[in-house]
């Protein structure tokens, strides 16, 4: 298929919110990679879950790739106060795909990039980011993707999956891991 995925990972981040979607979004075909922004070659979430295979962010190459994930959870604040997330942040939001959930949709809020946009974050951390919160699961406008909560956690992949590959991609993905009780 040959779409590729940055998720970008700093020590804290929310498993689910991170698993969930490289799980599906690899099912799917897509060439994913876990980036340390801390450039370690392993990051642990904030229920102590190690991952390791990590690219360090200061040696990686984002050029060839399509779509950034930022996971959320409590490494959302050290995210936001890296400079080179911030650029990256910038940089795919008027070039590519960027996706984020739960805590993480708040950088780009502060960021402005959610002005005018249809977006969903973690209720309780919506502010007036100048565009219109969306109550749901996952929202995508444009090429930004964002999700409301880890429980979104699939169907955030699969709204990344669907803006990457198409809808009858998804849904033969969908099909993989759904349960058809009448079959």
């Amino acid at each position: 298929m040959n779409v590729k995925v940055a998720v970008l990972l700093e020590n804290g981040f929310e498993e689910l919110e991170a698993m969930g979607p490289i799980a599906l979004l690899r099912r799917g075909g897509l060439d994913v990679d876990m980036i340390g922004v801390n450039n370690e070659e392993q990051v642990t979430g904030r229920f102590g879950v190690t991952y390791s295979s990590v690219y360090p962010m200061n040696t990686y190459d984002f050029s060839d790739v399509d779509c950034l994930v930022l996971p959320g959870g409590p490494h959302y604040q050290k995210l936001e106060k890296n400079e080179e997330v911030l650029k990256l942040v910038h940089e795919f939001a008027e070039n590519k795909v960027l996706a984020a959930i739960c805590a993480s949709p708040t950088i780009l809020g502060h960021e402005g990039i959610l002005k005018g946009k249809k977006y969903t974050c973690f209720k309780d951390m919506d502010e007036d980011f100048g565009g219109k919160y969306q109550y749901e699961y996952a929202v995508t406008d444009g090429n930004i993707i964002t999700g409301v909560s880890a429980a979104a956690s699939i169907e955030f992949a699969f709204a990344i999956l669907e803006k990457l590959c198409g809808k009858e991609h998804t849904d033969k993905v969908k099909a993989s891991i759904y349960y058809d009780a009448k079959h």
